[in-house]
């Protein structure tokens, strides 16, 4: 028996029209009555949701000589695991949360280490005085600039964990996948492998390499024009540099999360609480410390170093809280 003609065997034992069929599957009747009349054949995650809607294998709908309703030994149609069963168009639907979020993300992220440089520039300008460009004027632009760029990057973030909280259990909680969607993910996860290394090794270089314009002029240059601009250019880089990082490592994250993986393991969901805690905590005293540093101190030329050093040190407190709950359980 075809794969047409099981189609068509499944849906009417289950009771289904071809319309019914093909809002389940969210495909139109005319793209159902193709399949069972083996005009075209759906594609792979097609024909995982047709074997969760039916109760049977991906085998027994591909491979013409198994008999009908053939499935692997201790499996069904409905789990008996109390766990919540993620299905195949909730993974997908958290896979194009999790892009879309990335590019939300890492935009917002861009745009606060963008924030001052504008500021950085008009000012540095001002006080080349044969340019005569009021100062007053510099910093009134410049932070204008720089409260609107932090602006839009609050409602980037808050718009991205509003739009993500239907998701939220799969990072809190421990779950199984419906049968077929695991190798969905990591087949996924495995094409955009290339994308994630080079993003994470392009941005990691932008940002080493931007602070070098800076230091050679520091050196051999004297002009205080050419160094300030320059200054700017480093906060571009770097912010260029951090989207691309924070955007390839939120979509790997994602595939991660799917398949309970690195950070979203099952024993690692467990020492969560703890670390989101301690994060509050942490990140709120860094933001309060490089504000105040940068409006008191004025040296927003200089505060920027802030964010990669709490980056690096936060990272060695989540693995201390890590560790010591493991230690706990």
């Amino acid at each position: 028996m075809i794969l047409a003609d099981k189609i068509i065997e499944e849906r009417k034992r289950c009771g289904m029209s071809q319309e019914e069929l093909a809002d389940k599957m969210g495909v139109s009747r005319q793209a159902v009555s193709k399949w069972e009349s083996a005009l075209t054949m759906p594609d792979i995650d097609k024909i995982i949701r047709l074997a969760e809607l039916f109760g049977v294998t991906t085998d027994y709908l591909l491979k013409d000589d198994m008999e009908p309703g053939t499935r692997p030994a201790g499996v069904s149609a409905e789990s008996d695991s109390n766990l919540r069963r993620v299905t195949l168009e909730e993974a997908n639907a958290y896979m194009e949360h999790t892009e879309r979020s990335s590019r939300a993300v890492s935009a917002g992220v861009a745009m606060c280490i963008l924030s001052p440089a504008l500021l950085i520039f008009l000012v540095g300008l001002a006080e080349e005085t044969k340019l005569g460009l009021d100062e007053r004027i510099a910093v009134a632009c410049g932070m204008f600039a720089l409260f609107a760029l932090v602006a839009v990057a609050v409602f980037r973030f808050i718009s991205a964990g509003v739009s993500g909280e239907r998701f939220r259990y799969l990072e809190k909680e421990d779950f199984e996948t419906a049968y077929g969607v695991s190798g969905v993910v990591r087949e996924r996860a495995a094409a955009y492998h290339g994308t994630y290394v080079r993003g994470l090794g392009g941005g990691i270089s932008l940002c080493i390499v931007a602070a070098v314009p800076l230091v050679l002029a520091g050196i051999l240059c004297e002009n205080d024009a050419i160094i300030i601009a320059l200054t700017a250019l480093l906060l571009v880089l770097v912010a260029f540099g951090v989207y691309a990082i924070v955007r390839v490592a939120m979509v790997k994250s994602g595939f991660d999360t799917l398949l309970e993986e690195g950070e979203y393991s099952r024993r690692n969901k467990h020492s969560s609480e703890k670390s989101e805690a301690i994060g509050g905590i942490y990140w709120t005293a860094v933001t309060a410390g490089y504000l105040a540093w940068s409006f008191i101190g004025g040296a927003w030329d200089r505060t920027w170093i802030v964010w990669p050093i709490a980056g690096v040190l936060f990272g060695a407190i989540a693995t201390f809280v890590r560790v010591f709950t493991k230690d706990e359980r």
